[in-house]
């Protein structure tokens, strides 16, 4: 009888041991930027090596079970800064902040294509202007005023019709150059140039002008 009872203590003793051994630790503090000392919530909150993580609230508070042993490696990482891991060797509450990631911006313009590139990788030069400097210019229509752009002869042979020419013989219709509105071709049927401002839009119709 006494046999029996030592062994059912013992089996007891053993169990408790494992219980206590795979015991949770509970891991809280507040994350924040090092610049402003502004809160930072939906920081992710991961225990290295393990799946266990979680995110700061609208304080940048968090709190995090896991069933790691203690020191345990926490990694934070948020959009616009730099990924921080600290080791954590006790339950207390803990202070974390954030440095700002620094990124650099790259110039592109839209060509005709309408497909972004790079400014100094763009083939040719660009040239226009928007619809607030056609309201605001003195110029008749904004044909006078592509006449004004570099590289550009505009031909006027009468009020209602002007054409722009570039980089070669300028007259009434050039050949050589094509008048795109909304993607579309404004050539004249049958005379295989663009008649200008004669079938163009009125200013009040566009919103910008480049030239190629």
């Amino acid at each position: 009888m006494n046999t029996h009872l030592y062994a059912w203590f013992t089996t007891l003793g053993l169990f408790c041991c494992s219980q206590m051994s795979a015991q949770t630790n509970i891991i809280s503090g507040k994350v924040s930027g090092i610049d402003t000392n502004e809160i930072l919530n939906g920081v992710s909150v991961i225990v290295k090596g393990t799946r266990e993580g979680t995110y700061t609230n609208s304080k940048g508070h968090f709190s995090i079970t896991t069933k790691q042993s203690l020191p345990a490696v926490l990694t934070f990482t948020s959009i616009g800064f730099e990924d921080t891991s600290i080791t954590v060797a006790s339950t207390n509450y803990i202070t974390i902040t954030m440095l700002p990631a620094a990124s650099l911006g790259q110039e592109v313009v839209v060509a005709a294509t309408r497909i972004p590139t790079r400014i100094l990788e763009s083939p040719v030069s660009i040239e226009g202007f928007n619809s607030k400097q056609i309201i605001n210019s003195p110029a008749t229509s904004y044909y006078d005023m592509a006449g004004a752009l570099k590289g550009v002869d505009l031909t006027t042979s009468s009020l209602t019709f002007k054409t722009i020419s570039t980089r070669g013989f300028n007259g009434s219709g050039s050949p050589r150059v094509n008048q795109i509105v909304d993607g579309m071709d404004n050539q004249a049927p049958g005379l295989n140039f663009f008649v200008g401002n004669f079938a163009g839009l009125t200013e009040l119709d566009v919103q910008s002008m480049e030239l190629l």
